[in-house]
C-alpha cells in the first residue's frame, strides 16, 4: 500500500510535529503540505518527539493539482455531504485503499477543513465517526486515526495475498481524460458552455471505480478526442 497523506493550509506548529509522530508511530512517511501558514516550526519540533527525520521529510507542494498529479486514489476528509461522492469510515477507506494503487490522503485547515470545490476534487470522502455532541476532531489525531487503520489493514494483508495488477491511471491522467469528456460533450450537444451538471464528474466518478489503468485511461482520453474531431 502507498499512502500520501496531504495537509492543507496548516494553522498550528504543533499540529505538525504532532503528525510527524503518528506518521513515523505507524510507518508512513509520504507526506506534506499545500499553503502552510506555519512559518515558526519551533512548537512543531517540540512535539515531534523521536520523528524529527519525519518532520524534516515533508514536501511542500504549491497546489493540491501538484500534490496529487501521480496519486491513482484521492480521498478527502470531511464530515459534509456531496452528491456522488461515496463517502467511506476509515476502515472501509483503509481496505479499499489495499487495492487501489498510489492513495492520497487529503486533510484541510483546522478552522473550516476543505472547501466544496477541493472535496469535488476528490473522487471519495471520508469522516470519523464521531458524535454530535463534539463532532469536530484536532487535525493531528484525525490523522493518527487514519494512520492506525492504514496500517492495520497492511498487517491484516498477510504475505503473497494479493498478485500483479495493472499500474492505475493516476488523477493527472484522469483530469486529462475529464477534459477530453467534456470537450466531447459539448460538441455532441449533450453540455453547453459553461453547464454547471455534474454530469462529467458523475461519469468520470465511475472511471474512478473501475480501477483504470495507465494505459486504459490513454486510450479513453484518445478515444474520445478522436470522437471530438469528427463531430460537426
Amino acid at each position: 500500500m502507498v499512502v500520501r497523506f496531504v495537509l492543507l493550509r496548516p494553522r498550528v506548529p504543533e499540529n505538525l510535529g504532532s503528525a510527524a509522530r503518528a506518521l513515523k508511530n505507524f510507518g508512513w512517511g509520504d507526506w506534506g503540505t499545500v499553503q502552510s501558514e506555519v512559518t515558526d516550526l519551533a512548537g512543531a519540533h517540540r512535539m515531534a518527539v523521536q520523528a524529527e527525520d519525519t518532520l524534516a521529510a515533508r514536501q511542500t507542494w504549491g497546489s493540491l493539482d501538484e500534490a496529487l498529479a501521480d496519486r491513482a486514489w484521492v480521498v478527502g476528509t470531511s464530515s459534509r455531504k456531496l452528491p456522488g461522492k461515496r463517502r467511506l469510515t476509515p476502515r472501509q477507506l483503509a481496505e479499499e485503499a489495499l487495492g487501489r494503487g498510489p492513495t492520497a490522503l487529503v486533510f484541510g485547515d483546522e478552522r473550516s477543513g476543505l472547501t466544496n470545490e477541493e472535496l469535488e476534487r476528490c473522487h471519495a470522502l471520508s469522516a470519523l465517526p464521531t458524535t454530535a455532541a463534539q463532532p469536530s476532531v484536532n487535525l493531528a489525531q484525525a490523522l493518527l486515526v487514519y494512520a492506525y487503520d492504514l496500517r492495520q489493514a497492511v498487517l491484516s494483508q498477510g504475505p503473497g495475498t494479493t498478485g500483479p495488477r495493472a499500474v492505475p491511471a493516476t488523477d493527472a491522467q484522469l483530469r486529462v481524460l475529464r477534459e477530453a469528456l467534456v470537450g466531447t460533450l459539448q460538441r455532441g450537444g449533450f453540455l453547453k458552455e459553461n453547464d454547471g451538471r455534474p454530469a462529467p464528474d458523475q461519469l468520470v466518478a465511475t472511471l474512478v471505480r473501475a480501477g483504470l489503468s495507465r494505459a486504459e485511461a490513454e486510450l479513453w482520453t484518445a478515444a474520445l478526442k478522436t470522437v471530438e474531431k469528427h463531430l460537426p
